[in-house]
């Protein structure tokens, strides 16, 4: 290796690519590698589930920085390239062309993979995930009207992915281990909003509801229910969670635990080994707890986050995580992590289409859901992130504005 410090970095989604322009523009002069398994630069992927899938987005459109821009700022993109080994003794990583690269520092972006579905029948075709480019340029030519469609999973890309199918004319059913949809992100309330606006729009939905086999003779057919029952499926979208790619850092010998364990920094338990995105399980210094998000946000603050830490400049700020979701007519705005609330109250009416649920946990905000409400978004956003005091009957009073709830909290 020359004497020049290099940092490479594995994975060119959008914590990957953040990493590469943080680095340039806090000053790094060394050789930048952002290697990716897919040909695309860096993208984003919320788009993928919505605007994309719908044909109303061009793929040009989801570069989070123009083709160009990586040659310009000096960043060597190689896509189509997959990482096989990391070597920590040598500081090198071997690809699967036969190519080593050494490094300086290195960043782990390599995200998340979708759940395998671990029945019969899941290896045909039409049976499709939606995670990448490929996987929605897959899909597309499917999502036509009278397509029957079977959705595995009632999270938040299986809803997306409904309401943009359904408006296009394809008969949606969406299946559920759960009795709920949403069960494993938020409470009960939103659950009932959502599944009642999709229904609404001529979503069905099978709830409690367990798979035995997906049917077919090459390209599926059907799906067959635990009760023997068969739903007839021109096309079958699995989405049932995501798993962490940490294999190489823990063939590496790094600290892994649902994800790659990092610091404050982003830094792995191997010097100069960082890990960033989806893959990282990072301190969320709101909560007092260490835990994986899966969210734009994170990609992003996470990507500067070790950028700053290379470069010898002081740790970005630390935001409340947040994330979104766009259904139908309906923006969701979510600030802060629900879990382990032991309070919640509404405000303003579900009917309406106009309400916020917020959670608490010992007397403390700790998470908001925003329905189509930007003031409560923001606003709690600011509570959570500052410590501020508030009560749940405060935010119940639809008599008082946020504003005026946020002066009293800081006042």
């Amino acid at each position: 290796m020359s004497n020049t410090e290099r940092t490479l970095i594995l994975g060119a989604g959008q914590a990957g690519g953040q990493a590469a322009v943080s680095l340039r523009q806090f000053g790094y002069a060394g050789e930048i590698y952002l290697v990716g398994e897919e040909t695309a630069p860096p993208y984003q992927r919320p788009p993928l589930s919505k605007a994309y899938l719908k044909g109303d987005l061009a793929r040009e459109r989801l570069f989070i920085k123009p083709e160009a821009f990586y040659a310009d700022q000096d960043i060597a993109f190689q896509g189509d390239k997959r990482a096989e080994q990391i070597d920590p003794e040598q500081k090198s990583v071997a690809f699967n062309d036969g190519s080593t690269l050494d490094y300086t520092n290195l960043i782990i972006a390599t995200g998340s993979r979708p759940r395998p579905l671990p029945i019969k029948g899941a290896d045909l075709t039409n049976v499709l995930d939606l995670r990448t480019l490929a996987d929605v340029d897959a899909l597309r030519p499917l999502v036509k009207e009278g397509t029957k469609a079977v959705i595995i999973g009632a999270g938040y890309i299986g809803l997306e992915a409904a309401a943009v199918m359904t408006s296009l004319g394809v008969d949606v059913t969406v299946l559920e281990l759960a009795d709920r949809v949403l069960a494993r992100v938020t409470f009960p309330i939103m659950s009932e909003f959502y599944q009642k606006l999709h229904e609404r729009h001529g979503v069905h939905f099978m709830l409690s509801t367990s798979l035995m086999e997906i049917s077919g003779t090459g390209s599926v057919d059907g799906v067959i229910l635990d009760d023997g029952e068969k739903l007839d499926a021109d096309l079958v979208l699995v989405g049932i969670g995501i798993l962490p790619n940490q294999e190489l850092a823990d063939e590496a010998g790094i600290d892994c635990e649902n994800g790659i364990m990092v610091n404050e920094d982003a830094m792995t338990s191997m010097p100069n080994v960082y890990a960033i995105g989806d893959c990282a399980h990072r301190p969320l210094v709101h909560y007092g707890r260490e835990g994986r998000l899966e969210s734009v946000h994170n990609a992003i603050e996470q990507g500067k986050i070790a950028a700053a830490h290379i470069c010898g400049k002081p740790r970005p700020p630390v935001d409340v995580p947040w994330f979104w979701s766009d259904q139908y007519d309906t923006k969701l705005q979510i600030a802060g992590l629900s879990q382990g609330a032991d309070t919640v109250v509404t405000r303003g009416e579900p009917e309406s289409g106009h309400f916020a649920v917020f959670y608490f946990r010992d007397n403390a905000l700790i998470a908001v859901d925003a329905m189509n409400s930007p003031p409560e978004f923001l606003t709690a956003k600011k509570l959570i992130a500052t410590g501020a005091k508030v009560s749940p009957e405060e935010v119940e009073d639809l008599s008082v504005s946020m504003k005026d709830i946020m002066k009293r909290a800081t006042a």
